[in-house]
C-alpha cells in the first residue's frame, strides 16, 4: 500500500514538473535565438526537451579554474537547469589525465594525480558556486526557483579507477569501430602531422564515449552538450550507447528506438571575437571564473571593453535579458556608443551571475576607485572588500606605520614610488594622489581624516597606478 501511494506521489510530482517545463519557453529554441547552439544531432531533440530530461556536459580539468570560455558552455547548462531539467556537470578526473585531442596540433603535457585532485576540488566547488548564483540570477529573470532540480556535479574518476585493462577492452573497446575513430576531425588533423597522435590521445574518444553511455545507463542522461569543438566525441557517445543497447536487448525482445530512449547531443559554439580570436586557456588569453586567478574588477572590465561588434552577440550569449531587452538596449547603445551603455549592462549581468550579487558590488565598487570617481559615498569596508584579494593593489599596514607618516614614505612603502625622494618628485610634479585628491604638498602627513571610515587610504600615481592601504 505504501509503495503505491509513493509511485502515486512520483508520478504527481513529475506531472507537476512537466507542467512547470510546458510554462517555459524551449530551451533549444531560446538557445538558438541566443546564438548558443551550433549543431544538434537530431531535430527531435527540441520535442526532446518539451518534457524533463537530464542533460550533461563535461569539463577537464587542466586548471584548477574554469574560464570565460568554458563559461559559455556552462551556459547552455544553466539555460536547461532552470527551465527544470536535470543537470549534471562532470569533471573528468580521469580524462583530464589523458588529454583530449580536439583542436590541438600537439600532445598535452601530462598532470600529476596531486595537481589534478586540486583542479577537480577547484572546479567541482566552482560549478557548484555557478549554479548557485544562477539559480539566484535566474530569479530576478522570471524563473521559478522553487522548482529547480538540484545539478549534479560528478567526477569520472569514480567510475574509472577501478577498470582494468581487460575491463576496458571488453566493455568499451568491443562496441567501437577504428575506421570511425580515424574519421573524427580531431584524429585526422593530427594524422597528417609529423608527430603524429599517440594511442593514448586517439582513445580519449573511447573514454568520453564511456562517460555518456555510464550516464545514460546510470542517470537516466540522454543528452551531451559540449563546444562545438566535441562533435566528434559526442557522437562516438551516442554510436557507444546503440551498440551497447542492441548487444543488451533479448533476441526477442521488440527494438526500441523511441524519442524516450535515444540519446542526442547539441553544440555550442566556440567563443569567438568579431576578428576571430578564440577565448581560452590555450589561446593565451584565459579570463578565469576565479576571483584569485582573474579579480572580479578585471573580469567587470574585460566585459566593459568589449567591441562594439560583439556586444549585442556577447549579451545573447552570457545573460538571461530577453531578446525585446537586448533589441531596446541597442538602440540606446547606438544613439551614444561612447556611453557604453550595452557594454555596462553586460559586465553587470555576467558579473552578477558569475560572482553573485556582492562579487557585482566589489566590481562596481573597484570600478569607481579605480577611475577616479566621488569616494564620498563609498564605505570603507566596501573598498576593502573590493580589493582585498587583489595581491597587486592591496596592502596591509599597522596604524602605527601609516599615521603621522609622511605621503613620501608611505608611498615608498607600497611600491607607489621607488623611494621617498622619488616619491617627493612625482609629488612636486602632480602626480600622486590620495584619496583621489592630488597632493602638492612634499611634506603632507597621513592623518587619521585622511582614512576612509578609519580604516583605509588610497594611493594614486599618475593616472592608473592604485594602492589601496589598509590600518589593522
Amino acid at each position: 500500500m505504501l509503495l503505491l501511494k509513493q509511485k502515486a506521489q512520483w508520478a504527481q510530482a513529475l506531472k507537476n514538473h512537466t507542467r512547470f517545463l510546458s510554462t517555459q519557453s524551449n530551451v533549444i529554441t531560446d538557445m538558438t535565438r541566443r546564438g548558443l547552439v551550433a549543431n544538434v544531432t537530431s531535430p527531435e531533440l527540441t520535442k526532446k526537451t518539451e518534457t524533463p530530461t537530464a542533460i550533461y556536459c563535461g569539463v577537464d580539468p587542466t586548471a584548477k579554474s574554469l574560464h570565460l570560455g568554458n563559461f559559455v558552455t556552462l551556459m547552455g547548462l544553466l539555460h536547461f537547469h532552470v527551465r527544470g531539467h536535470q543537470t549534471i556537470a562532470l569533471v573528468g578526473g580521469a580524462t583530464g589525465s589523458i588529454g583530449d585531442p580536439s583542436g590541438r596540433k600537439s600532445e598535452r603535457v601530462p598532470l600529476s594525480q596531486e595537481i589534478l585532485e586540486v583542479n577537480v576540488a577547484g572546479i567541482q566547488s566552482q560549478v557548484h558556486r555557478l549554479f548557485k548564483n544562477g539559480a539566484a540570477y535566474a530569479a530576478k529573470h522570471g524563473f521559478t526557483q522553487t522548482s529547480y532540480l538540484k545539478p549534479k556535479v560528478l567526477n569520472n574518476y569514480s567510475w574509472f579507477n577501478s577498470m582494468t585493462a581487460l575491463d576496458f577492452l571488453g566493455s568499451v573497446g568491443r562496441y567501437a569501430r577504428v575506421n570511425t575513430m580515424l574519421a573524427k576531425e580531431s584524429v585526422k588533423s593530427r594524422m597528417d602531422t609529423t608527430q603524429g597522435i599517440s594511442f593514448t590521445e586517439f582513445s580519449y574518444q573511447l573514454l568520453q564515449a564511456y562517460d555518456f553511455w555510464y550516464l545514460y545507463k546510470n542517470h537516466d542522461c540522454r543528452i551531451q552538450l559540449g563546444g562545438s569543438d566535441q562533435w566528434g566525441n559526442i557522437t562516438a557517445g551516442i554510436d557507444m550507447i546503440s551498440r551497447r543497447r542492441s548487444s543488451e536487448q533479448e533476441e526477442d525482445e521488440p527494438k526500441k528506438d523511441d524519442i524516450e530512449s535515444r540519446a542526442f547531443g547539441i553544440t555550442i559554439p566556440l567563443l569567438l571575437t568579431s576578428t576571430g580570436e578564440k577565448f581560452g586557456k590555450s589561446a593565451g588569453n584565459a579570463v578565469w571564473l576565479d576571483e584569485s586567478m582573474t579579480s572580479v574588477f578585471d573580469f567587470y572590465q574585460f566585459l566593459m571593453k568589449t567591441a562594439d561588434a560583439d556586444v549585442e552577440k556577447y549579451l545573447g550569449m552570457f545573460t538571461f535579458l530577453k531578446q525585446d531587452q537586448i533589441t531596446e538596449l541597442m538602440n540606446q547603445h547606438q544613439k551614444s556608443p561612447e556611453q557604453r551603455l550595452a557594454q555596462t549592462a553586460l559586465a553587470n549581468e555576467t558579473t552578477e551571475l558569475v560572482h553573485g550579487a556582492d562579487g557585482l558590488r566589489k566590481a562596481v565598487t573597484a570600478t569607481r576607485v579605480l577611475f577616479g570617481g566621488d569616494l564620498s559615498t563609498l564605505s570603507g569596508d566596501h573598498i576593502i572588500e573590493a580589493f582585498k584579494t587583489d595581491t597587486n593593489r592591496f596592502v596591509q599596514l599597522e596604524r602605527s606605520s601609516v599615521v603621522g607618516s609622511g605621503l613620501d614614505l608611505l608611498a615608498s612603502i607600497t611600491n607607489a614610488a621607488k623611494s621617498k625622494s622619488d616619491a617627493q618628485k612625482k609629488i612636486k610634479a602632480g602626480g600622486l594622489y590620495l584619496n583621489n585628491t592630488r597632493i602638492t604638498d612634499t611634506r603632507h602627513t597621513i592623518q587619521d581624516s585622511d582614512l576612509i571610515d578609519g580604516k583605509v587610504c588610497i594611493l594614486r600615481v599618475g593616472k592608473s597606478s592604485y594602492y589601496m592601504v589598509q590600518v589593522v
